[in-house]
């Protein structure tokens, strides 16, 4: 579901300095960010979060029920996770982007809504593709 995966992420996996099923992995919603996958690496780096909404908390929610998949029909590595939600919430956001806490807040992918969603004193959720969070081949 990520459409873009930042290089310095890349860089961290291959390193060994990231472990996606041990480390803590949060997303935040935004609402006017764009991605630069080679200039930006950090949390620091992401404008525009979502700032003031309902329900909402900077830094965002934790991954939860994360896991790594060998899909050898596919021939990719999946990393997946339950869908996340922010219960009695108004947000509106266009986009969301995954980092790792553990490690340095490390920029780990971008996710493009391609419109704005939204909430209103209800549940804002992301569900991710049936293809998972991360998809690598």
């Amino acid at each position: 579901m990520a459409t873009q995966v930042f290089n310095s992420f890349k860089s961290a996996v291959m390193g060994g300095n990231i472990s996606l099923s041990a480390d803590t992995i949060k997303v935040v919603l935004t609402s006017a960010y764009t991605p630069d996958i080679s200039a930006h690496n950090t949390y620091s780096d992401i404008t525009n979060e979502v700032n003031g909404s309902i329900g909402y908390t900077l830094g965002g929610e934790t991954l939860t029920s994360v896991t790594l998949i060998q899909d050898n029909g596919d021939s990719e590595g999946v990393m997946d996770a339950a869908d996340v939600t922010w219960e009695n919430s108004t947000i509106t956001a266009n986009g969301a982007v995954l980092y790792d806490a553990t490690y340095n807040n490390q920029l780990i992918g971008y996710v493009d809504f391609l419109s704005d969603k939204s909430s209103s004193g209800s549940t804002f959720t992301i569900v991710w593709n049936s293809e998972g969070v991360l998809n690598f081949n």
